[in-house]
């Protein structure tokens, strides 16, 4: 069955105390506004940056493990995605909540997360 996918955003990792402070360097850094403070949940902290470059999605994330920048792959069937992927020499780290932790060929960790709103944006490609 076929599925859909594409180049969802970046998120920006970081490694901190202060979320607010790390968001406001970021957003200032980038020239761009804070969409969200409030946004994430328990477990997963984070802020959206808005009026971004091209509509693309940047979130600033508190996160425990050394700081960093990776993007997500959206899709409209995470597993599909994450299995084509594979073929292409990608491996799969851990299933998190609801996506993917996979790494890439050359080390590079990414995400493959669920697609949110299709009508937006560039639109996917359909992969067979």
């Amino acid at each position: 069955m076929p599925h859909r996918s594409r180049l969802a955003g970046f998120i920006i990792d970081c490694n901190t105390g202060d979320l607010d402070a790390a968001t406001d360097f970021w957003s200032q850094a980038l020239g761009c506004s804070i969409a969200d403070r409030d946004a994430g949940d328990d477990s997963a902290q984070y802020q959206m940056l808005g009026d971004t470059p091209g509509d693309l999605h940047i979130e600033v994330q508190k996160v425990d493990h050394a700081s960093r920048v990776h993007l997500d792959i959206e899709s409209d069937d995470i597993d599909a995605e994450a299995a084509r992927l594979e073929r292409l020499g990608a491996k799969k780290v851990a299933f998190v909540k609801r996506w993917w932790v996979m790494e890439a060929p050359t080390g590079q960790r990414f995400c493959v997360v669920r697609m949110q709103h299709p009508e937006q944006g560039a639109p996917p490609t359909e992969w067979p």
